[in-house]
């Protein structure tokens, strides 16, 4: 709590942290969106840490609030969203192991276990190498904040694609480049209204107007008297 409390305390941080986007274009790309981004995961980690008693919830809320906050220094937001010469040339992760080892610096108290598994959140969170991230992630909450904020991510940049409108009908998008793939609205989807006239009943136009059934041939008559039947002696 002291940790997260020194950043908040920062008056630069503070507001930065309030106002940057989350991404460029991927995910949350507007102005507060960062902020968004960090108390949506807030909600999800309430719910999954009810379901896991072993996570540790307060380690987990500090990889949330801290594993995004180099964005304030790798994005220029201030026209239009690009990245920074620092943050193009490092990243934000990088960026955010600098800005930790600044605030704990006046923090000698703090446990150097703890401060490991703090800096293991902020460079596994992306969850695989070839997303930028020098380590996978290898104790629970690590595993949990890669699935989370990548599952926030994905459900935002859906969230948007649908707010840009629909390409045609049926409730499809076009191409998400994010995520790779179309995307189909599901709600949209169940909400279309049927345009085409119902089929007709099959079993009545067979019968014709005799109201004979299908299986039965009209000229053939059906057998009513059973006294021709054999009778049992």
């Amino acid at each position: 709590k002291a940790l997260l409390e020194s950043f908040m305390a920062d008056p630069v941080i503070a507001e930065a942290y309030r106002n940057a986007p989350a991404a460029k274009s991927l995910h949350h790309a507007y102005i507060g969106g960062l902020l968004d981004h960090v108390v949506s995961l807030c909600r999800s980690c309430d719910l999954l840490c009810r379901n896991y008693p072993q996570i540790n919830r307060d380690l987990l809320l500090a990889g949330v609030f801290l594993h995004d906050i180099g964005k304030i220094h790798e994005l220029t937001y201030n026209r239009a969203f690009t990245y920074s010469t620092r943050g193009q040339l490092l990243g934000h992760m990088i960026i955010e192991l600098e800005m930790l080892q600044s605030k704990l610096a006046a923090m000698p108290e703090f446990p150097a276990e703890l401060k490991t598994l703090v800096e293991h959140l902020i460079i596994s969170h992306h969850g695989q190498y070839e997303f930028g991230s020098p380590k996978l992630p290898m104790f629970p909450e690590a595993l949990m904040l890669h699935y989370l904020d990548d599952l926030d991510s994905k459900m935002e940049a859906m969230r948007a694609q649908f707010e840009r409108g629909m390409d045609g009908d049926g409730g499809w998008t076009g191409y998400n480049p994010s995520l790779g793939r179309p995307l189909l609205n599901s709600a949209k989807f169940l909400e279309r209204k049927v345009t085409e006239a119902p089929p007709s009943d099959g079993l009545a136009a067979a019968a014709g107007a005799d109201g004979a059934s299908p299986s039965q041939d009209p000229a053939e008559p059906s057998i009513q008297n059973t006294e021709a039947l054999p009778q049992n002696s």
